[in-house]
């Protein structure tokens, strides 16, 4: 994807590592000036918004209806979130027990159709086993080896011995020594707005990231646009 991107100059890399091809871009890039991307694909933002108004499944090329739909969304919250909740802190040790499957990719609609039933699944064979979670669950992700998608890991905390039994995983989530967070309201469906900002404020005070987002689930209520979610970024100085 970020090849077709950089080929068709929706989005351009910072820097190309020249020995392996590797693209590398800026934290304040993750906007990817949705606005002009959209003028680059022929059409103005009003046109996108009748487009998915009217349901049409795809627009022109190899970029589909999600893909719009999510710069959409990046455009209407762009400069419209807070950051007087964002701080840096420290995220401690927790022990948890986990189911883990494999996504496409890092985004939503990648994540959500693999750990909405991880979860579901893994709250079932809690209670199998008699165990009962003893705070927020937590999701976070890492890097397949194989560098062919993202492993999604599904965690709840529990008060158990490690080690694999009831078919699911009790590990020791290790602590982030500094953390930048944010809180993110609604579903997770819209958190690339919110990752978006937290990103710009990591760029903007001196830090980088080291690391993939952990999630950490604060309300969940049966109305999605009521849930609370912490974002915690691992950040180092940059």
């Amino acid at each position: 994807m970020l090849r077709y991107y950089d080929a068709t100059g929706l989005l351009r890399p910072a820097l190309v590592d020249p020995a392996k091809g590797y693209r590398f871009y800026e934290a304040v890039q993750l906007a990817a000036q949705p606005h002009h991307r959209a003028e680059n694909l022929g059409f103005t933002v009003a046109q996108l918004h009748a487009m998915l108004d009217e349901h049409v499944s795809s627009c022109v090329g190899c970029c589909g209806l999600a893909p719009v739909e999510a710069w959409l969304r990046i455009i209407e919250l762009e400069g419209a979130m807070p950051v007087d909740d964002i701080e840096v802190k420290r995220i401690p040790a927790v022990r948890v027990a986990e189911l883990t499957a494999t996504a496409t990719r890092l985004e939503p609609a990648s994540i959500n159709p693999v750990i909405q039933p991880l979860y579901r699944e893994l709250s079932e064979r809690l209670g199998q086993a008699g165990l009962t979670p003893e705070g927020p669950a937590t999701s976070y992700y890492e890097d397949a080896p194989d560098g062919d998608g993202v492993i999604v890991h599904a965690a709840l905390p529990v008060n158990a011995d490690p080690g694999r039994a009831h078919g699911f995983e009790i590990t020791d989530l290790p602590e982030i020594t500094q953390a930048a967070t944010i809180m993110h309201r609604g579903p997770m469906g819209n958190v690339m707005a919110t990752i978006q900002t937290l990103a710009r404020w990591i760029n903007e005070n001196g830090y980088r990231s080291s690391g993939h987002v952990r999630e950490l689930t604060l309300e969940c209520p049966d109305d999605p646009d009521k849930w609370v979610t912490e974002l915690q970024e691992p950040i180092t100085p940059a």
